[in-house]
């Protein structure tokens, strides 16, 4: 038995809670990761994993165990790292979620220069605006507009969205120009609704001029989950938006999009990148979340009035 690949598997398992994910991840056949296992429980004579049809739970000995093989993982990898140079060069597969726009608008055009820079590193990157189980999924880290909301996670505060409210022409000439925010709240005019993927709501719109603050919410016939599939129903005519700046821009210069109320302030959008306090932060997690920050300072960077802690 090989006792690195044995833990590994093990720890693979314990995140995955599956034995057929951890084969999948691990690129190994399923009987592979069970008999390495299995041979590892009979090595330390303790029961790591309770196992059934339908779940693969962990078992006391095998919690406090994975925590120490986690580490000891961590330390394995940067001993490698330091004898082959990788702290200048890392290498592997990174897998990460991101919001639909920012990779098309942001993070894929800036790809090539990350590439260019850390060719030796392969990054998975599923664009979703959905909920991610980072253990499950075997994701290393997510990047979400506002705060993840789970307290199980790493979340560094990496910037802050400049956000607005737009509206198509086509829409604006059918319904009128809106003097004020809460007229968004009854007919002729609607919204677009953002549905934060957490919850399931319509996420609200907070504005202020001067003393006067309000939360718009409005009325709506199409909510949706996807940033793309917002701003495309929006570009249609369906609603105002409100949206992040960077991706109304292109559509402001093309005549696509008008501002409305431009002499009221919106409350930015947090950005934040998260990942579990377990998953050991190699030099491939490292070097892609200073590639992140580096980019949001110029693309969204941190309001210091709404400034947030780096890390919780």
């Amino acid at each position: 038995m090989d006792r690195f690949d044995a833990m590994l598997a093990f720890a693979r398992v314990v995140e995955t809670r599956s034995f057929t994910q951890a084969a999948q991840t691990l690129h190994m056949s399923k009987t592979s990761v069970t008999q390495l296992v299995q041979q590892l429980e009979a090595r330390l004579r303790v029961k790591l994993l309770n196992r059934t049809t339908r779940k693969v739970n962990v078992t006391a000995d095998g919690a406090a165990y994975y925590e120490r093989v986690v580490r000891l993982l961590a330390d394995m990898d940067d001993a490698e790292t330091s004898l082959t140079d990788a702290s200048k060069a890392p290498r592997g597969r990174l897998r990460v979620d991101v919001p639909s726009p920012l990779a098309r608008m942001i993070l894929a055009p800036a790809f090539p220069a990350f590439h260019a820079r850390y060719p030796d590193i392969q990054v998975h990157m599923g664009v979703s605006d959905r909920v991610v189980d980072l253990i499950d999924e075997n994701v290393d880290c997510v990047v979400r507009g506002s705060d993840p909301g789970d307290p199980s996670l790493v979340a560094r505060h990496v910037g802050d969205l400049a956000i607005g409210l737009y509206a198509a022409p086509a829409y604006l000439a059918r319904v009128g120009m809106p003097a004020h925010p809460k007229e968004l709240e009854a007919a002729p005019h609607q919204i677009v609704g953002f549905l934060r993927s957490s919850t399931g709501r319509i996420l609200p719109c907070a504005m202020q001029r001067g003393d006067e603050r309000v939360e718009v919410l409005g009325r709506y016939a199409l909510a949706m989950d996807d940033g793309n599939a917002y701003l495309a129903a929006g570009l249609a005519g369906l609603g105002v938006l409100c949206l992040p700046h960077y991706m109304a821009a292109p559509h402001l210069a093309q005549g696509e999009l008008s501002t409305l109320f431009p002499d009221w302030t919106t409350a930015p959008m947090p950005l934040y990148l998260a990942f579990p306090p377990n998953r050991h932060v190699g030099a491939r997690l490292r070097v892609f979340i200073d590639w992140v920050t580096e980019l949001m300072k110029v693309h969204a960077p941190i309001n210091q009035l709404h400034a947030r802690p780096l890390a919780r």
